[in-house]
C-alpha cells in the first residue's frame, strides 16, 4: 500500500472537516449526506466550486495562503490543524497562529528543577524564566533588573564579551539561528521591533544581519571565561508550544 501524495491527503483531510461540520441552517432535513456540500463551502470561502472540488479530488492545483487562510476559518480548524492544512499545501501561513498563548506553570518552574544552568526562551529569544546557577553564569543578562533579550545581552552589553571566550563566532552564529528560528514569526510586532532596535543600536549585528546567513540551532561546547569553564549546550523545543525552548548548560570535564 503506497502512501498518500501531499496533493491527496490534503483532499482527504479538506473533505472530511468539510463532512464533519455542522449542517447549516439552511439545509434541507431530509439531507442525508453529513456535513457540508461542496457548494456550500465555495460559497462561503468565496472561492469557486472546480477549485473546491479538484483540490478534494488531489489533483495538482495551485492553493495561495489567502485561499488556504479562508478555508481554515471556514472549515473551523484549530491551531495545529490549521497548520497541517498549510504544512501539506506547502504554504506559509499569513497569520500563523500559537497552540498555546500562555506558558505553562509547569515550564515556567522547570528550570528550577534542574541542577545545571538553565533557561527558558520565548519567541524573541528573551529568558521567560532561570535558576540560580544560570543567574550566576551571567551577570548584566538574568541577574539583577535587566533587558532578558539574548541579543540585546550579546549585542550590546559589554559583559557579555567578556564572558564569552569566543564572540565573534558566538554572535555570528546566534544571528544566523535566529533568523531561521524566527522565520515564521518576522511579522510578529516583537520581532520586528528586536531587529530594528539591535540594527540601529548595534553594528555589529546590523552587519551579520544583512549577511542573511542562516542555521540551524545546534547544541556543543560553549567557553566563558569569568569563571574560565566549558559547558556543553542543549536545546529542548516545547511540543505544544514550538517558539519556546529550554536551554541547559552542562559542565564538560576538565581537560
Amino acid at each position: 500500500m503506497t502512501e498518500p501524495s501531499p496533493g491527496q491527503a490534503l483532499g482527504g483531510f479538506l473533505r472530511a472537516h468539510r463532512e464533519g461540520l455542522p449542517r447549516p441552517p439552511s439545509a434541507s432535513t431530509r439531507r442525508r449526506t453529513p456535513g457540508w456540500r461542496r457548494e456550500e463551502l465555495a460559497e462561503a470561502c468565496g472561492l469557486s466550486l472546480t477549485w473546491i472540488t479538484w483540490l478534494e479530488q488531489g489533483r495538482p492545483v495551485s492553493a495561495s495562503p489567502a485561499a488556504l487562510l479562508r478555508l481554515a476559518q471556514v472549515l473551523r480548524l484549530s491551531a495545529a490543524e490549521r497548520a497541517y492544512l498549510f504544512e501539506l499545501s506547502g504554504k506559509r501561513d499569513p497569520e500563523p497562529v500559537r497552540i498555546d498563548a500562555q506558558l505553562p506553570d509547569a515550564v515556567r518552574m522547570l528550570p528550577e528543577q534542574i541542577l545545571v544552568p538553565a533557561y527558558v526562551l520565548d519567541r524573541s529569544w528573551s529568558a521567560v524564566a532561570w535558576n540560580a546557577p544560570a543567574r550566576r553564569l551571567f551577570p548584566g543578562w538574568l541577574d539583577g533588573d535587566h533587558d532578558r533579550s539574548l541579543l540585546r545581552y550579546v549585542f550590546l552589553s559589554p559583559a557579555s564579551r567578556r564572558l564569552m571566550g569566543d564572540w565573534e563566532q558566538r554572535a555570528r552564529r546566534l544571528v544566523a539561528e535566529f533568523r531561521a528560528d524566527v522565520s515564521r514569526s518576522l511579522r510578529q510586532p516583537a520581532v520586528l521591533a528586536l531587529i530594528t532596535d539591535l540594527t540601529q543600536r548595534s553594528p555589529a549585528f546590523a552587519a551579520l544581519w544583512r549577511q542573511h546567513e542562516v542555521l540551524g540551532r545546534e547544541g556543543g561546547e560553549r567557553r566563558f571565561l569569568r569563571p574560565a569553564r566549558r559547558y556543553f549546550q542543549s536545546s529542548f523545543i516545547l511540543s505544544s508550544q514550538s517558539d519556546i525552548t529550554l536551554v541547559t548548560l552542562t559542565p564538560s570535564p576538565e581537560r
